[in-house]
């Protein structure tokens, strides 16, 4: 496939200049654009030009309201991309009664790579960044054998529908749909029978925590109120069974039920689930999670118990919570270098480059999607029931730093994938092209990190070339050629592109 420059249409459509010239945001307050910076580092998959012009234009508060609406965000290109992976989206009776073939792992597969294709190209980037933060709360293995129908639906209407909405919907609808019950187990849970994945995990991993000081009385309490839920063998739906219902009386951490007939078994299952969601404690551990992604690895207390609050006060709406923590001064005061996982420095790299969707078919964000299984960070593919890790110290190691330097080589040289449309390493550059190697490492980084590079980290990349940053360069000159790529891959290995 030749190199071709991309070609976006629509409200997508920046044209090749607007994209490589320094951007007229660059004009703005440096105290501003440091915020503008700080913004979409947290709260997109990458950093671009466009998005930054987008938020400089329209201003912070303006753009995060809009995110926060996503509906409101054109966002044409991705869905028509999308609409090539019809397995991603499939419901759950179409899936269990042969939309897909029993057992097999095309559906689940086709939502990692519809996934990976949003976090890439949706303009609709917050909602990706928060949808990412619940499929990790409320977590289900992508690829699981156990859901290999349900995963798909459990994407559509548990995380995505609720992603922006009260936490306690996305509870509600998580314990009652097939995908959870199977992947913990709580669809073989009897009367005669309990098993205890479930009401562990609810309280454990999706609710007040361990620091709640609920007991193991109340775990086996959780276990008996959400017998009967199961599965329909035929069209893969939830069904309630009364007849394996315990309907013994129920305590748990201050909710209580008394023994009760078996057909008011799922009155009472909804009824602990919003008294759990609206638990004190479970506002803390959504405001922990959340500011972990938008903060920092270890977010001050006194920012979580605000938020913790808040969460109660709007009767566990995300969207109020993410909001306070793009925006809110104590949370922007309070913000940390957090370092990129795997996916969010592969995703940036591919964005930074300018790489846009295939013209035809979906082999570009499959061929991500791959690279990310690769590194053990592909979407929701971590098989323990608490979701992926977001601190550094689970990510940071010698040998992960080689995988991203090798990544980072393969896609600014175009090397893999190649299906997607690709943008060349002098597409980054503006016309004219910079007078010298000073000049030109300026110019990467200010179109690669949309920001200058530490002196440090400048010199380092200065002295790679060999030369001195005044030394002049001439047309047809090698690192305007063929070494730019490894100069692009000097700017993306440094300390300033895998911080965010």
């Amino acid at each position: 496939m030749a190199l071709t420059a991309p070609a976006p249409t629509g409200a997508d459509v920046v044209t090749r200049d607007a994209v490589c010239r320094p951007d007229a945001s660059t004009a703005v307050p440096t105290e501003e654009r440091a915020a503008v910076l700080h913004l979409l580092r947290r709260a997109t998959w990458g950093v671009t030009p466009q998005v930054v012009a987008e938020v400089t234009d329209v201003g912070r508060a303006a753009w995060v309201d809009g995110q926060l609406a996503p509906a409101s965000v054109p966002d044409a290109e991705c869905e028509a991309y999308l609409a090539r992976l019809p397995l991603a989206s499939m419901d759950l009776v179409r899936a269990r009664t042969g939309g897909i073939p029993q057992f097999s792992w095309d559906g689940m597969l086709a939502l990692g790579f519809a996934t990976t294709a949003r976090q890439l190209w949706s303009r609709r980037q917050l909602l990706e960044v928060v949808v990412d933060v619940l499929a990790d709360h409320l977590h289900v293995a992508n690829p699981s054998g156990d859901v290999w129908w349900s995963r798909m639906d459990y994407d559509v209407t548990v995380v995505r529908r609720h992603a922006l909405g009260r936490f306690e919907d996305a509870l509600v609808a998580s314990a009652q749909h097939p995908a959870m019950l199977a992947f913990l187990d709580n669809a073989s849970s009897t009367k005669k029978a309990p098993n205890e994945n479930y009401g562990r995990e609810l309280l454990e991993l999706h609710t007040v925590g361990l620091g709640a000081g609920y007991t193991e009385d109340d775990v086996r309490a959780c276990t008996r109120l959400f017998t009967g839920l199961g599965i329909d063998g035929a069209t893969g739906t939830m069904r309630f069974r009364p007849e394996r219902h315990d309907t013994s009386a129920v305590t748990v951490l201050g909710w209580s039920a008394p023994a009760h007939a078996a057909a008011d078994g799922p009155a009472l299952q909804v009824s602990l689930l919003r008294y759990l969601a609206r638990h004190p404690a479970t506002g803390r551990r959504v405001a922990t999670k959340l500011a972990r992604r938008f903060v920092g690895d270890d977010p001050p207390a006194a920012l979580l118990d605000r938020l913790g609050a808040l969460y109660v006060e709007k009767g566990t709406a995300i969207a109020p919570l993410v909001r306070e923590l793009l925006l809110a001064p104590d949370a922007l005061a309070a913000a940390q270098p957090k370092v990129k996982r795997p996916r969010e420095d592969l995703l940036s790299t591919v964005r930074a480059m300018g790489h846009r969707p295939d013209v035809s078919g979906t082999k570009g964000a499959e061929g991500i999607y791959w690279m990310l299984r690769g590194r053990a960070d592909a979407p929701s593919d971590w098989a323990p029931p608490n979701g992926f890790p977001d601190v550094a110290a689970a990510w940071q190691s010698a040998s992960g730093s080689l995988a991203a330097w090798d990544q980072h080589l393969e896609v600014a040289s175009g090397w893999w994938p190649r299906a997607y449309q690709l943008a060349t390493p002098q597409q980054l550059l503006p016309t004219p092209a910079p007078a010298t190697v000073g000049a030109l490492v300026d110019a990467l980084a200010q179109r690669v990190l949309a920001a200058p590079l530490a002196p440090a980290e400048r010199a380092a990349v200065v002295a790679f070339t060999g030369r001195t940053e005044t030394t002049a360069l001439r047309a047809g000159d090698e690192w305007l050629g063929w070494r730019l790529a490894s100069l692009v891959c000097c700017v993306l290995d440094s300390p300033s592109f895998a911080t965010r």
